[in-house]
């Protein structure tokens, strides 16, 4: 759903890219920053410190935005390859079954809708996966891709209701899953 407004967004987007691209830093540099916050607020989900739902919403909006300056150098530097690709895709599932299980060891909601947004969130991904393998394009397609799901866990998390931020994430994934499923059935070429 977010990756819909990247049209509109571009112009920002590319300025952010260049900005960060003028640091010389390569694009999967900014993929393990992306990373090292991720994991920082899986860490702080798990430790249950006090303000570690704010702390690590912080730490998780941060790291999303990483998450679109990799990809931004990327593009305006022309350094866009495979292997990167792979690298942030790799990371990017890393880093969210990491803050679910942060949120899980900080007791911050039931176990079991923890390990159902795990889980819907993984088949979500696998859903792309495999529906890019066979030719089917799904990027934007879904109400709870990666960066919703985690916008949701920061920000209704840093209110105050992670359990219900992951009930939220359950149903949004479970919805995307079947949306996918769907289209891919409906457009595999036999």
């Amino acid at each position: 759903m977010l990756n819909n407004l990247r049209d509109a967004l571009k112009p920002a987007l590319e300025k952010m890219g260049r900005g960060f691209a003028s640091t010389g830093l390569s694009p999967n540099f900014w993929t393990v920053v992306g990373l090292g916050f991720a994991l920082a607020s899986a860490l702080v989900y798990g430790l249950g410190i006090e303000f570690g739902l704010i702390i690590g919403g912080v730490l998780l909006l941060v790291s999303g935005f990483f998450d679109m300056v990799d990809g931004q150098v990327a593009k305006v530097t022309g350094k866009t390859s495979k292997k990167g690709g792979y690298l942030d895709s790799m990371f990017d599932k890393i880093a969210e079954t990491a803050i679910f299980l942060g949120i899980l060891i900080g007791g911050y909601a039931e176990p079991y809708l923890v390990l159902l947004a795990i889980t819907l969130s993984l088949l979500v991904s696998y859903a792309r996966a495999k529906s890019d393998s066979l030719n089917v394009k799904l990027q934007g397609v879904g109400i709870g891709e990666r960066a919703e799901r985690l916008l949701v866990i920061a920000i209704i998390g840093i209110v105050g209701f992670m359990g219900i931020a992951v009930l939220i994430v359950v149903i949004i994934a479970a919805i995307t899953l079947i949306q996918r499923m769907i289209v891919t059935a409906k457009n595999i070429e036999e």
